[in-house]
């Protein structure tokens, strides 16, 4: 089916406007090769009734479609679009059809439970996946109420976004809806555990496969807890209160998304209900997930973009509301932290990608292309901007506008120009030029100080701007400033506020005559922009970490640091050497975590060269154990620094003893921590396949068939590669997350000779293996197969050949540039004395 463009969605949305829709699915049948029915009535009005438009289905079979009750032939659908002439100012149309379920999460998927057989439905109707569902004029402007009814077996549950009722003839009939997009659409059905609740008028409910009852029942207590503090914040900030009738949040099973906002019934990756022992980190970035997802119930569910250029109206302000709420709402106070080291992170990486893109792009064409802008920008660097839009126009101006955008555009749709305007009313002030430069120019800003220091003290302190050549926009920064000193066994900070100008240069005479010490900029992080420290703060940084108690101080710091290292403005050793003085004594789990992502994900794998691999592997598991030492045995700390050490360790025997019953004091060796051990011990050859046959009885549940398939692909033999690389290229169909588990575990730094000959096969066939998957699981797997352990200018020089010489689809071209930059960036340090 072509991707629904731009210039189409404006045509049709002026030509029609949806009354209702009315949809009855059929899921009684024992085959589900089959698939199952949808017969869909969509009534709607058309303002010219000499005009055509079009309809979208993507069935498996079209019995029959009528349009004002006079038949059109099924076989004149051309590319999944049912064509519309002659209508009339009110029009019926009804399909029937057979719908195909789906194994790539996408649709409605279809999934067997290996633990014990039972079968789970879910529907995932975004971007463009409702016509797999229900015929539908399937664009974001164009809003109805959906009046769902769904014939199940007698003991299935059944949700949806309504509120259902199982009538005398079997089916589970829904109240209408209010008036939503059709991306929007979900039903949830199968034998689900359920838990109930109420708060404030709102009644709750919580749902899982029942192999995870147990675990349900176990976090249940703070799920709802989280759950009734976001919507009273919600409530009383936002001055509308939650418009869907229930609010149901759905743990389902293979979801590509963490969650998806459908009004009324949420879903949930089921990853989010723990299996076992979590960081204090895990429990934050679920709570934040939770409140993002429920702010969505505004910022996209009542207040809808209009088209996929304003993805930033949904997903800047979900995020931005979810780490926010998680501070001022939950238990969970220092989430800042966590954003700034960890989430802040991404949205600086997709910035400085070749595929980077404006906060809030023009000229996104197709639904094709908006699916590829649910990125790091969407996301992490909107919220950051959001972040500094408050600390420029004050929180209540920000609130108020955001009551007044809600109040106008309830149940409907809205653009920028809507947004602002409800803001630049509230504050009394004009917004066009900062939204210019921070929501229409792409790119990121770096932020460093030049300062002369005279007998220990600033005599001259100045902010320097730079951009990119290619994107060369300076932007205003309201930010803190700290200088943070050394002072006996602590440390002190001197702080003031800076608004710097969109020049290159802003001086800071409130710091002349301080004490010199380590210079931070964006203390607080209330912007979006990259940092550098002077020399003299720099040479200040293997003391002052292991004793600022300041975590998102120190957040800020790593994060300039790993920043640093991949633009190989630090070399890759330096980078080690404080990480080495830091990590021991980091108690923060998110800053924590994060680096231990830095490491395994760039620093060893990638930047460090292979010869300096062994000694900082063995480096990083004293810096482990030292962490784990200072640890409460049975904590987070220790989970973290646990974790890490199983990465990083090249002491197969050491692993082989935790699994026999030898594992640090508190350290509890549950399902997911030995598998994750087993992994590593697989890597380094030190267990084989019959260990992981053994670990797969242990654990029959999904989680573990996606580790077995993982850890399958990291066995160091030519055998299992070649089996490895059989199934991800359609050797045999296997689900969208098996394949993506298989890319996941295929390529490692240890294994570089086992792998050398699937790096040529790789970029010879990927364009093949994207086109065997949806281009959502698609693109996740060319980014997880991508060689990008095998630092070399052969590889670069491979993918070079491939993206000049083949046609290719935008999502896999953009996808292997991007990852093809990692490379060339991973090079460079690589060369940084």
């Amino acid at each position: 089916m072509p991707s629904l463009t731009h210039d189409e969605a404006v045509a049709r949305a002026a030509l029609i406007n949806v009354d209702s829709y009315e949809i009855d699915l059929d899921l009684t049948g024992d085959d589900p090769g089959a698939g199952y029915g949808s017969t869909t009535v969509i009534r709607f009005g058309s303002a010219d009734p000499a005009a055509g438009t079009f309809a979208e289905v993507r069935a498996k079979e079209v019995h029959a479609v009528t349009l004002n009750g006079a038949a059109l032939d099924p076989s004149s659908i051309v590319d999944n679009r049912i064509l519309l002439d002659g209508l009339a100012a009110s029009n019926e149309l009804v399909v029937e059809a057979t719908m195909e379920y789906s194994t790539n999460g996408e649709g409605l998927h279809r999934f067997v439970d290996p633990e014990d057989g039972e079968v789970y439905l879910y529907a995932m109707a975004g971007l463009d996946n409702a016509p797999r569902i229900f015929a539908c004029f399937d664009q974001p402007d164009i809003k109805a109420p959906i009046t769902l009814t769904v014939d199940a077996p007698a003991d299935w549950t059944v949700w949806a976004n309504g509120d259902g009722t199982r009538r005398a003839d079997g089916k589970v009939a829904f109240t209408p809806t209010e008036p939503i997009s059709t991306y929007l659409m979900t039903l949830v059905a199968g034998r689900y555990h359920v838990i109930l609740a109420e708060h404030d008028g709102v009644p709750l409910g919580l749902l899982s496969r029942r192999a995870l009852a147990a675990h349900l029942d176990e976090q249940a207590e703070e799920l709802f807890a989280i759950t009734r503090a976001c919507f009273d914040w919600y409530h009383e900030h936002f001055g509308v209160r939650y418009p869907f009738g229930n609010y149901f949040q759905a743990f389902v099973p293979e979801f590509n998304w963490g969650a998806v906002e459908n009004p009324g019934c949420v879903n949930f990756r089921d990853e989010f209900l723990f299996r076992g022992a979590v960081t204090t980190t895990q429990r934050q970035d679920r709570a934040v997930v939770i409140a993002h997802e429920m702010a969505h119930m505004w910022f996209g569910d009542l207040v809808t973009l209009r088209w996929w250029d304003d993805i930033w109206l949904n997903e800047s302000f979900a995020e931005y509301m979810g780490w926010r709420v998680a501070v001022e709402a939950t238990e969970f106070t220092g989430a800042w932290t966590g954003f700034a080291v960890g989430r802040k992170g991404w949205g600086y990486a997709a910035d400085q990608r070749p595929s980077t893109h404006p906060v809030a792009p023009e000229g996104v064409n197709d639904t094709a292309g908006a699916l590829s802008n649910f990125d790091g920008i969407s996301y992490a660097k909107g919220a950051s901007v959001l972040k500094q839009l408050v600390e420029w126009l004050g929180d209540e101006p920000f609130l108020a506008g955001l009551r007044d955008y809600f109040q106008t555009h309830a149940f409907g749709n809205a653009t920028l120009a809507d947004l602002l305007a409800a803001l630049s009313k509230a504050a009394d002030r004009d917004l066009s030029a900062w939204s210019t430069a921070w929501l229409r120019r792409a790119q990121v800003n770096t932020l460093r100080p030049r300062t002369v220091i005279e007998n220990g003290r600033y005599r001259e302190v100045t902010i320097v701007q730079t951009a990119p050549e290619e994107y060369p926009t300076l932007r205003p920064h309201r930010i803190g400033a700290a200088v943070y000193r050394l002072d006996g066994d602590g440390v002190t900070a001197t702080r003031v506020t800076v608004d710097v100008q969109d020049t290159a240069e802003t001086p800071v005479p409130a710091l002349n005559g301080e004490a010199a010490g380590l210079l931070v900029l964006n203390d607080g992080d209330h912007t979006f922009a990259k940092i550098r420290f002077d020399d003299h703060g720099r040479a200040l940084l293997p003391e002052l970490l292991p004793v600022l108690d300041d975590a998102l101080a120190r957040a800020l710091i790593w994060s300039a640091v790993t920043d640093a290292s991949r633009d190989a403005d630090l070399s890759a050793p330096e980078a080690l050497a404080l990480i080495l003085a830091g990590l021991p004594t980091e108690t923060d789990t998110s800053v924590f975590e994060d680096l231990a992502r830095y490491i395994t994900g760039s620093l060893t794998s990638r930047f460090l060269a292979p010869e300096a691999r062994p000694e900082a592997a063995a480096s990083l598991v004293d810096a482990c154990d030292k962490a784990m030492d200072a640890a409460e045995p049975g904590g987070a700390r220790q989970l973290a620094a646990a974790r890490l050490l199983i990465a990083c360790t090249e002491d197969g025997e050491r692993l082989s003893g935790w699994l026999a019953g030898n594992a640090p004091e508190g350290l509890a060796l549950d399902t997911d921590l030995r598998w994750a051990v087993l992994y590593r011990l697989v890597v380094l050859g030190h267990a084989d396949e019959a260990a992981i046959a053994a670990e797969a009885g242990r654990d029959p549940s999904a989680q573990g068939t996606e580790w077995a398939a993982r850890i399958r692909a990291a066995l160091p033999t030519p055998e299992a590669k070649a089996e490895a690389w059989r199934l991800l290229t359609g050797g045999e169909q296997v689900s969208g997350r098996i394949a993506l588990s298989i890319a996941d575990g295929f390529w490692h730094p240890e294994q570089t000779e086992v792998c050398a000959p699937y790096v040529e096969r790789y970029f010879t066939e990927i364009p093949a293996i994207f086109g065997l998957l949806s281009p959502q699981v698609g693109t996740a797997v060319v980014r997880s197969a991508y060689p990008s352990c095998v630092v070399s200018e052969a590889t670069a020089v491979a993918a070079g050949k491939l993206l000049g010489d083949e046609p290719l689809p935008p999502a896999l071209r953009r996808t292997l540039i991007d990852a093809t930059d990692e490379l060339r960036r991973a090079l460079a340090v690589r060369n940084t004395p």
